[in-house]
């Protein structure tokens, strides 16, 4: 699998290569986002690891002019910028994970290997009384009414129907919708929740109080079709 890093300081660029390499990755690199871009494309890049802090363009703007792009390859930020807006920017323009600087590479490691492993997607529809959400489609409606949704914000929803009548912490929204590990500092999930509640309606997702949130019991999920 071949892995491309955009980032323009050569000495974290030499450093992810030389780790990556050693558990058999082939990696490439771009020091710009207009190089990034033109390869980012390419049908053998698998991940892109791509720095927010480049010397031509803005990280995200690359990001966005990828996905414009149509390329669905995962994309983990590697960036200095550690806000929670940041964050939120960057997961809403498309990208897959966020990994803070400084970090570890053993940590770094376990999140390329997490994007790169395959993923098991129930087909069909889910439903719930007022919720329906389609798979394949990737498409939303409450009521009947179609509701635009990030992909981030669609991850979500299908996490709340696939665990019926289920409570789910905030740990296990990261690792569903984001897979992502839980880490303290971050209220990612408070935040999509809070979107999908002006999108769907106020009472839809629940919150339990010390534990986390829930699908509202009148909306508990049908089995898919």
């Amino acid at each position: 699998m071949k892995i491309l890093v955009i980032e323009d300081e050569e000495r974290i660029a030499s450093f992810l290569h030389k780790g990556l390499t050693a558990h058999g990755y082939a990696v490439d690199w771009a020091s710009t986002g207009q190089d990034g871009l033109g390869r980012g494309v390419e049908p053998d890049v698998s991940l892109v690891i791509l720095d927010l802090k480049l010397p031509d363009l803005d990280g995200l703007e690359v990001l966005a002019r990828l996905r414009a792009r149509g390329a669905v390859v995962p994309v983990l930020i590697l960036s200095a910028l550690g806000r929670v807006d940041d964050r939120v920017r960057g997961l809403d323009l498309g990208a897959d994970d966020y990994l803070g600087k400084p970090f570890a590479f053993e940590e770094l490691l376990a999140r390329v290997k997490a994007r790169l492993r395959p993923r098991a997607v129930p087909a069909g529809v889910l439903r719930s009384d007022r919720i329906s959400l389609d798979v394949v489609r990737r498409e939303v409606t409450v009521g009947g009414r179609t509701v635009p949704l990030s992909a981030r914000e669609f991850s979500l929803v299908q996490a709340f129907l696939m665990h019926p009548g289920q409570t789910l912490s905030r740990q296990e929204l990261l690792s569903m919708a984001w897979d992502m590990d839980f880490d303290p500092q971050t209220n990612l999930v408070d935040v999509y929740v809070g979107y999908l509640r002006r999108k769907l309606g106020e009472t839809v997702i629940e919150t339990v109080r010390g534990t986390g949130y829930r699908l509202r019991a009148g909306d508990s999920p049908a089995r898919p079709q």
